[in-house]
């Protein structure tokens, strides 16, 4: 019998899960909380938990971005925006067939096991509608940018309060004093947006950053990062070299009220925040330490008066519809083997749980589902339980020796490793099905 498989997300996750699983033969349905396709690449996405603005763009080159058997098309921008992302997911799912697949407007509420069919569980879903269908296995793609973080200070600060989820445009902030917190990619996104409008604007730094340059010598900078730092390149090399790069694009970030980390970090980079930097319309201050009213205390011991606060602090690691005791989420780590498979559930998977480090997650978010695919159809043989929770533990301590403790780099992963890991698992499956084929009959 044909295995019936939920694919939860009709997201960039989803859509790949779906598309390589039903390649393999499988009778697979994705249900879709919203009406379209693309998750947080449609704008105004009905939803209800889309965080794409306005000015949104990929940060990573469009030829490294998109899945590997349907490029982004070579007419889109370098770094394409939210409009084309969302084109080019929509041209996706048309290519494929997929939404023929795809129940929209249907949100998931829980995900349990059933009675126990041999050697795993079925999974029996509760839908918005009522319904309770069961499938033969559960694949969670809904992504991870859902349920804002807050800093500890929100809910005393009098002035107007966003996360930065909630950021569209920039208009509703003109004439104000705005602060935004957070120097990840979103930060210095809405920073560098809103301050043309601001009175003024100040972006708090509390975590060492190095903000590197969009473009290099005429082209994207990871062309050339790419030349550089090979796999053999010692991390401390790697970073030297990042280093250079930002020194020769941007002097110092000590010299504009930033820290340069001596750890490793998640990249940033961004094309004018600097300038905005350089020209007064960003001040830089420490991170934030309290509120009290419209007065914000920041870690120097220094106050200011604000109109408004944005929060770009990230999201919570949460899948609402799983209990606890199937959540793969443990203290802020992902216990997950190859970031996809639960040890405890035989049946339960999950596709793009990460953040790439120097990379695209769309494209190796196709890279876990053709994996995954693959184990799926019994071609990847996977170890033991206690093998998988061997090799989860020590993922999780050679990230804790990589980076700093905080739960921002919980779902970091680092792509050359992980890639290569993947693909050795679909070289010996590749090995194992050719050795399994049947002889050729002579003629």
């Amino acid at each position: 019998m044909v295995q019936r498989i939920a694919v939860i997300g009709a997201g960039p996750a989803g859509l790949s899960a779906a598309k390589h699983l039903i390649g393999r033969g499988f009778d697979v349905t994705v249900y879709e909380k919203g009406s379209e396709v693309g998750g947080l690449w449609v704008y105004e996405n009905d939803n209800g938990i889309g965080a794409a603005y306005q000015s949104l763009r990929i940060n990573s080159e469009a030829r490294d971005t998109g899945y590997r058997d349907f490029p982004i098309p070579a007419e889109a921008s370098l770094f394409p925006t939210h409009y084309e992302m969302r084109a080019y997911f929509n041209a996706y799912a048309d290519h494929f067939g997929l939404r023929q697949h795809i129940v929209v407007n249907t949100a998931v509420d829980s995900v349990e096991p059933v009675a126990e069919a041999p050697g795993a569980p079925r999974w029996k879903l509760k839908l918005n509608d009522g319904t309770e269908p069961e499938f033969d296995n559960v694949v969670v793609a809904n992504g991870h940018q859902s349920i804002p973080s807050h800093p500890p200070f929100a809910a005393d600060f009098t002035g107007e309060y966003m996360h930065s989820r909630d950021y569209r445009v920039p208009d509703r902030f003109a004439g104000k004093k705005v602060l935004v917190v957070g120097t990840g990619n979103s930060g210095l996104d809405i920073a560098a947006d809103v301050c043309i409008v601001t009175d003024q604007t100040v972006l708090a730094a509390r975590s060492p950053v190095l903000i590197m340059p969009r473009m290099m010598f005429g082209a994207p900078l990871s062309r050339f990062l790419a030349k550089v730092e090979r796999p053999w390149l010692p991390w401390p090399l790697a970073r030297r070299v990042r280093e250079l790069v930002t020194l020769v694009a941007h002097g110092r970030m000590e010299q504009w009220g930033f820290t340069t980390p001596k750890t490793r970090t998640h990249p940033a980079s961004h094309p004018t925040v600097m300038s905005h930097i350089a020209w007064n319309r960003i001040a830089v201050r420490p991170g934030t330490r309290s509120a009290e009213g419209t007065t914000v205390r920041f870690d120097d011991g220094t106050e200011e008066d604000f109109d408004a606060v944005i929060a770009a602090t990230g999201y919570q690691f949460d899948i609402p519809f799983l209990g606890s005791e199937l959540s793969p989420i443990n203290g802020g780590r992902i216990d997950l083997y190859r970031r996809a498979v639960s040890p405890k559930w035989p049946g339960l998977y999950f596709v793009g749980l990460f953040d790439v480090s120097g990379g695209a997650n769309i494209r190796m978010i196709d890279i876990q589902s053709r994996w995954l695919a693959a184990v799926i159809s019994g071609d990847v043989d996977l170890p033991d339980e206690a093998a998988m929770r061997s090799a989860i533990a020590e993922e999780h301590e050679q990230m804790a020796r990589l980076y700093p403790s905080g739960r921002r780099y919980g779902l970091e992963l680092d792509p050359r490793e992980y890639g290569l890991a993947v693909r050795e698992d679909l070289a010996k499956a590749k090995e194992k099905v050719a050795a399994s084929a049947p002889n050729p009959q002579p003629v």
